[in-house]
């Protein structure tokens, strides 16, 4: 009798059910009774809710994390937090790299689908790049925080809110402690201090820019032409997304009466914190409700963009969005491929562009006409909560925890496709089957 061959997961089931596993975990122990402030255990949906916006780095909560959870409830947010950020694959590499055991071929393929590289050789030495620079860098910018959280939380707290908080920002999740202010008021009382928002600015940028780019960087220094075309990409890209909407909201939004008390810097402080936070950390340091219909939309753009491949940001990236415009531009000037720096694209990046671009439309469509007509919110304020989701980016206009049971199921889901990624899904559902290498005829269709 012939035995069956033992069936092994792909690259992408991993993933996902990696992603799935801690979600679970993180459930589990945020329903433990000594999690939550109140009396008993936290429901599990709202410990389901609290765990996959860690772990998937969104920043969306139906309960205030300061004053909800207990210390320990904070910590294994942060956890996961951490873990979410780096990808639960390059976590469980690193945490088998230290225990001395070898990482089969298998592992590193899991690995290089987890962080975009571009190839296997080199995999494990990148990774091990990646935990010692986040680590340094989180590190960096919790001592840089520090002053300013100790004089206001004292010693103790004031390290562990300087910790958190670069944590949270470096890993583009939005989370925050400042609900002992006021709740769910984000940073909107350090709105006009420089070193928290410079920090938190940094941190945010370094994080979502991408793994690929801080090599390249760190190797060739500040030699351009010697990067990578997707490095040189993404690094023109996010400048562009970061300098154009920060000139729109200091032009546009906080030129208005309502903000006439503050300086022409405390304008750009602003409007540059507004432009980058979207992409796709999720902190704020204004009332959002206070910007005006266009800016929010702009907000809503950036979150559906989110940071690069690679990177601990969400969204369906900088490099997709490259790729479409200069797809775009190509069919405009009857070019046969997207270029970029004297660089042909590949047709098949092209495809899974428009696929990742069309899936995150259709996604955030869906996600703001169920939220519209399952809770009667207005069109506005349900694309701008789905947009948040799908992005990975946790802003919000106030209205999440009031949103029905289904409601908030659906955002689970928006947040778990957003930091996973479609194509992974997708691909970890359709592994295992065969293409049809045969060919239908050929038959063309008018577009436009």
């Amino acid at each position: 009798m012939q035995l069956k061959k033992k069936r092994r997961c792909s690259s992408f089931q991993v993933i996902l059910l990696g992603f799935a596993g801690l979600i679970l975990t993180g459930t589990l122990l945020l329903m433990l009774p000594f999690a939550s402030v109140k009396e008993g255990s936290a429901s599990f949906l709202d410990a389901l809710f609290t765990a996959t916006s860690a772990t998937c780095v969104t920043g969306l909560v139906v309960q205030d994390t300061a004053t909800y959870w207990t210390m320990f409830g904070q910590f294994i947010i942060l956890l996961m937090i951490q873990i979410g950020g780096m990808g639960v694959v390059t976590a469980a590499i690193a945490l088998t790299t230290l225990s001395g055991k070898k990482i089969g071929l298998m592992q590193r393929s899991t690995l290089q689908e987890s962080i975009a590289a571009p190839q296997v050789g080199g995999i494990v030495r990148l990774s091990r790049f990646i935990v010692k620079g986040m680590f340094l860098i989180e590190l960096i910018g919790a001592i840089a925080m520090f002053p300013v959280f100790y004089r206001d939380f004292g010693l103790a707290k004031g390290i562990w809110y300087a910790v958190f908080h670069s944590i949270s920002a470096f890993c583009n999740a939005g989370f925050d402690l400042m609900g002992v202010r006021a709740k769910f008021s984000s940073l909107t009382s350090y709105d006009l201090n420089p070193l928290i928002n410079l920090c938190v600015i940094a941190l945010i940028i370094t994080g979502g820019i991408g793994f690929l780019v801080w090599e390249d960087i760190v190797h060739h220094r500040f030699k351009f032409r010697k990067y990578r075309m997707q490095t040189k990409v993404v690094i023109v890209t996010s400048a562009l997304l970061i300098v154009l909407p920060t000139l729109f909201y200091y032009f546009h939004d906080f030129s208005r009466p309502i903000w006439k008390g503050y300086s022409g810097g405390e304008k750009l402080l602003l409007s540059l914190f507004q432009a980058v936070s979207p992409r796709t950390a999720g902190f704020n340091t204004v009332d959002l409700n206070l910007l005006s219909g266009p800016g929010r939309g702009i907000m809503i753009i950036l979150m559906l963009i989110g940071g690069s491949p690679g990177s601990t940001a969400g969204g369906m990236k900088t490099t997709t969005l490259a790729v479409a415009l200069s797809t775009m531009i190509a069919v405009f000037r009857r070019q046969e491929s997207s270029r970029f720096f004297g660089r042909r694209v590949p047709n098949e990046t092209v495809r899974y562009a428009m696929a990742v671009l069309m899936m995150y439309l259709v996604l955030f469509l869906f996600g703001t006409v169920a939220l519209s007509c399952l809770d009667g919110c207005s069109l506005g304020q349900s694309a701008f909560e789905a947009a948040s989701a799908i992005g990975t980016v946790g802003l919000t206009l106030g209205i999440t925890p009031g949103l029905c049971t289904a409601s908030h199921l659906i955002l689970v889901l928006l947040m778990f496709f957003g930091r996973v990624g479609g194509l992974t899904i997708i691909f970890a559902a359709v592994s295992g089957t065969r293409s049809n290498l045969s060919e239908v005829p050929k038959e063309k269709i008018t577009i436009g």
